[in-house]
């Protein structure tokens, strides 16, 4: 099937005084269709299977003229200028229906839900609205610190760089034990109230010898 179109204003109104008056030519307007010989023929017998739609003419068979903002063969598709982005599905002349994540007029703008936070910026990727986050924050919304150095024995980050470290453990990463009496002789504390003693010394604190090793010791002093 072929497709006429032509826009609103002086040619439409051309159109239908020829319409009316079944007049085989039609006078050339500034704004007749392009690609189109002028003048053109209308058939008033014409018929057009399936019909036209959105208000189409059949002019001759199984030849529509599409009022302005249709297309296709059948007049069946809307015609939306600018184009919808993003995506968007055009649904009459000038109304695009936008999927999850864009709104607008014409789709163009991105939103994401619930926003992006600490600075983040919503883009669209791949398709997708997405928070692009600074470098010190992730999550899909950039709710979530980074903290480049990690944070262990069970340490949350809080902040950019910046730990919360659980009872027992301090320092940038939660790394460093903390006893709360000091670790004698060379011990040194490698848990929550733990020391690792060096020998001959033994004890929570490493402030006891054993008595082997000190009998080994008197043994080889003599």
């Amino acid at each position: 099937m072929k497709l006429l179109r032509l826009g609103t204003g002086g040619g439409a109104l051309l159109l239908l005084a020829c319409l009316a008056a079944l007049a085989a030519p039609c006078a050339s307007r500034s704004d007749a269709p392009r690609g189109v010989a002028n003048p053109f023929v209308f058939d008033p017998k014409a018929t057009c299977e399936p019909p036209c739609r959105h208000s189409g003419i059949c002019i001759r068979n199984d030849t529509c003229f599409c009022m302005r903002g249709y297309e296709g063969e059948t007049c069946q598709y809307a015609n939306c200028f600018p184009k919808c982005k993003n995506g968007g599905q055009c649904l009459r002349p000038g109304k695009c229906r936008c999927p999850a994540g864009f709104g607008g007029k014409y789709c163009h703008k991105v939103t994401c839900e619930g926003g992006c936070w600490n600075g983040g910026d919503c883009i669209a990727l791949n398709g997708a609205a997405t928070c692009l986050c600074l470098s010190s924050w992730t999550g899909n919304q950039c709710q979530d610190a980074v903290c480049p150095q990690g944070c262990r024995n069970g340490g949350n980050c809080v902040a950019p760089g910046i730990c919360s470290c659980p009872d027992g453990w301090v320092g940038g990463a939660c790394h460093t034990a903390v006893c709360s009496q000091s670790c004698l002789r060379g011990g040194k504390c490698i848990s929550p109230e733990k020391c690792r003693c060096r020998p001959p010394y033994e004890g929570p604190r490493c402030d006891k010898r054993r008595p082997h090793d000190f009998f080994l010791q008197k043994v080889k002093g003599r």
